[in-house]
């Protein structure tokens, strides 16, 4: 048996309610297409557990079943936009604040010759 985390036996309260959401999202998605549990799973290759453990929002599933989901479903626009470096303005302001001002020669030898 896999061995637990602490992410997946007690998330915190924002990824849980992210993951519900989700997974709530997923079963409207696949009711409106008219597809069973069983045909969700045949489409992305996975079994009809992960299917429906996906759609209760369960941290143990498989990001790859989530995503999976959103593909079969024509949802997946979006998805590489989640963590682009390029929105993250926490970030873009962290690397801000090290950024050199100036240069400074190093002090060991260098190997040019």
């Amino acid at each position: 048996m896999a061995a637990r985390n602490a992410l997946s036996i007690a998330p915190p309260h924002a990824v849980e309610l992210a993951l519900s959401r989700l997974g709530a999202d997923l079963r409207i998605a696949r009711l409106r297409r008219n597809l069973t549990i069983d045909e969700a799973a045949a489409k992305i290759g996975a079994g009809r557990r992960a299917v429906a453990d996906a759609e209760r929002g369960k941290a143990t599933t498989a990001v790859a079943v989530y995503v999976g989901l959103l593909w079969a479903y024509d949802l997946l626009g979006g998805v590489e936009n989640l963590a682009d470096p390029t929105r993250d303005e926490e970030g873009l302001t962290l690397a801000r604040a090290k950024e050199r001002t100036r240069a400074r020669r190093s002090e060991g030898l260098d190997n040019d010759f």
